[in-house]
């Protein structure tokens, strides 16, 4: 199974970026073939209509077609004011935009229509970037994403994890197993060939 994992967030020592290397670690054990992209690594504007009528920026056409190949995704949402960040509503923003005059392309849901998706956050308050996910949930199932039920906010992010960025709480890791199960099993249910 194709797993594409990432966080929205570039910041360094980001709670979430080490969520998202510790869940595609966990993934390739597993032996899933993993994609674990880090959305810095990736020249994408603010979204922009008249910005896209000059056409569409060539990585955003690499983040579509990585989207696109990976039939299963998990995504580590920081929370902000209580919601998911900027980056990654522009990230899904631009993956869903059409390509008006490309004909595999233009429709606009094709990278994302049918994926399964887990959710993880990680924060240093209490409740773990709970609120980020339920803000993001509504978004994913616009984008005809299938959500996986199983889903974690990892609280206490700042203590959580080992000087080798590993998670330190064998719960909190079995929690992450758990999403991770969840959506590989649906992923290779639904795609089956």
């Amino acid at each position: 199974m194709r797993l594409l994992v990432f966080a929205g967030s570039t910041r360094q020592q980001s709670y979430n970026r080490r969520l998202a290397a510790v869940v595609a670690r966990m993934a390739r054990q597993q032996g899933a073939e993993v994609s674990h992209i880090e959305l810095a690594d990736f020249d994408v504007p603010l979204y922009n209509a008249d910005l896209e009528a000059r056409g569409t920026p060539a990585d955003v056409m690499r983040l579509k077609q990585i989207a696109f190949e990976h039939p299963a995704w998990i995504i580590c949402a920081p929370e902000y004011n209580a919601s998911y960040p900027a980056l990654l509503k522009n990230t899904l923003d631009w993956i869903s935009s059409p390509v008006k005059a490309d004909p595999v392309w233009n429709d606009d849901l094709r990278a994302t229509r049918g994926k399964v998706v887990g959710m993880l956050s990680a924060s240093p308050g209490a409740l773990g970037g709970l609120r980020s996910q339920s803000h993001l949930a509504p978004l994913l199932l616009t984008l005809r994403c299938w959500l996986a039920p199983e889903h974690f906010a990892l609280g206490r992010a700042a203590e959580a994890f080992d000087a080798d960025g590993e998670l330190v709480d064998a719960a909190a890791r079995q929690r992450v197993q758990a999403v991770l199960d969840q959506v590989l099993w649906a992923a290779a249910r639904l795609h089956a060939p």
